[in-house]
């Protein structure tokens, strides 16, 4: 079964029967199930929702089964056509709308899709939010409009371009140092709406653009999650070019990962944190990530003087303790930078523009800023589930087996040890357990993901 549905919305994979995969009966009823929700939540006659997409290759026809849904149901629709999900967030509050819709399933291979939904400040849904769409869904309580009240469609391929507008306008992104910089980049847009945006911002900021995998054709070139073993093209095109550095985003851009000038790997989990020490560089204040992030950024926002905590995982939880906590910026460990001067959500443009003029004003390599912050380095590792996996039993397990280490349980289990730590949780959007490791050494990290495994594995009897 590879339907999902989470609080965040619904991701599946295309084809198969009702139910089990995301057809077009199942994007309708979610269309459907947000939409009714929205009438609900805004106690609005008249409501607007914004709607864009990546460059999947279903893209086409979940984004009009959507927007046809909408209208179905007397909701006007903002079509933003080719989008990323950044942009969809900034575009929701510009145009004053109720809500959007992301058609996209991030960083899955191009088999899948989804629907992501944000309410009228361009944000994730909370929990409860979540679960009363999909209570809507399961009773199928929708009541569509009449023909003299259907909704209509305006369409507006301009956000891609008023969303570099307002990255450039941020106060911390230096044009001119970064031009001054004569940086050359390579860039890999997973040929998806990454390739347009990522090259055009660029270009703006004066950087010389060499592009891999940038038709938004929807056919992803290799696996679209941002890792090292996903990326040895642009590795070996960056040294071959002699670039500065690399910029990889997967097909929402959202997730933001950077190669050194030698092809090695910047680490996604430290995207985030040099994009904070600037920040925090030029605006002291508190930062926020989630449990399965590295510990860098904890050790950097210190020697700021400033307060880390970490949060459950997923993005509205960050978001909700960034709020609390008044962090000027934060976000997660995969290369999701949010930085609330923007808006409050991942956004891989801000990231690339933090980055670019932290990089301009140090003056130094991509490799040599790496090397400056401290040594972490992290195992992600899963195990497949199967429907006799009870993961609440193992993780039940593996707290008690370690109950006298630093334990925290609000999402999942994450076992802090003096020099390392291990977190395990299930996956909201994908029928697996995610084991993060992290060590002063990668050897270290990979032997404790290895360890953890197997005791996993033993407690569960496969």
């Amino acid at each position: 079964m590879t339907l999902i549905k989470s609080i965040s919305g619904i991701r599946g994979t295309i084809g198969g029967k009702v139910g089990d995969n995301l057809t077009p009966v199942d994007a309708v009823k979610f269309a459907s199930a947000y939409g009714t929700w929205l009438k609900n939540y805004s106690k609005k006659d008249k409501l607007t929702v914004v709607v864009g997409r990546d460059a999947r290759i279903s893209g086409p026809m979940i984004h009009n089964l959507v927007i046809n849904t909408l209208i179905g149901l007397g909701i006007d629709v903002i079509d933003l056509g080719l989008s990323t999900t950044p942009t969809v967030e900034v575009a929701v509050p510009l145009e004053k709308a109720d809500g959007g819709i992301i058609l996209t399933a991030s960083h899955n291979p191009k088999q899948w899709n989804a629907l992501k939904l944000l309410n009228e400040k361009g944000e994730f849904l909370n929990g409860a939010e979540g679960e009363k769409i999909l209570e809507i869904a399961e009773d199928e309580a929708f009541d569509f409009s009449d023909v003299d009240n259907l909704g209509e469609i305006t369409v507006n391929d301009a956000y891609m371009d008023i969303h570099i507008d307002e990255v450039l306008n941020l106060p911390l992104v230096d044009i001119g140092a970064v031009k001054a910089a004569k940086f050359k980049v390579v860039v890999d847009g997973v040929n998806s709406s990454g390739g347009i945006i990522i090259p055009r911002l660029l270009e703006l900021m004066g950087v010389e653009v060499v592009k891999l995998y940038c038709e938004p054709n929807g056919h992803f070139p290799h696996n679209p999650e941002p890792l090292k073993e996903h990326l040895t093209d642009i590795s070996e095109l960056v040294v071959k070019e002699k670039a500065h550095l690399g910029v990889v985003v997967d097909p929402d851009v959202d997730r933001l990962a950077f190669i050194c000038e030698d092809g090695e790997m910047f680490g996604e989990e430290y995207t985030l944190v040099a994009c904070a020490d600037y920040v925090l560089s030029k605006t002291p204040g508190n930062t926020v990530s989630n449990m399965s992030s590295s510990r860098a950024l904890r050790d950097v926002t210190n020697k700021h003087n400033g307060t880390y905590e970490a949060s459950a995982v997923g993005e509205v939880n960050v978001v909700e303790l960034m709020k609390k906590n008044n962090a000027i910026i934060g976000g997660e460990g995969n290369g999701g930078i949010i930085y609330p001067e923007s808006h409050y959500g991942r956004d891989s443009m801000v990231g690339v523009a933090l980055f670019l003029t932290h990089l301009a004003n140090k003056k130094m390599s991509v490799s040599a800023l790496r090397a400056s912050y401290p040594e972490y380095y992290m195992s992600k590792n899963k195990i497949e589930l199967t429907p006799q996996i009870d993961v609440d039993a193992i993780l039940v397990a593996m707290t008690e087996k370690y109950k006298n280490e630093d334990i925290t349980t609000i999402d999942g289990v994450k076992i802090d040890f003096a020099d390392n730590w291990v977190h395990l949780r299930k996956s909201n959007t994908e029928p697996i357990i995610r084991i993060y490791t992290e060590a002063s050494s990668q050897k270290l990290a990979d032997d404790l993901a290895l360890r953890i495994i197997d005791e996993i594995k033993a407690v569960a009897g496969i």
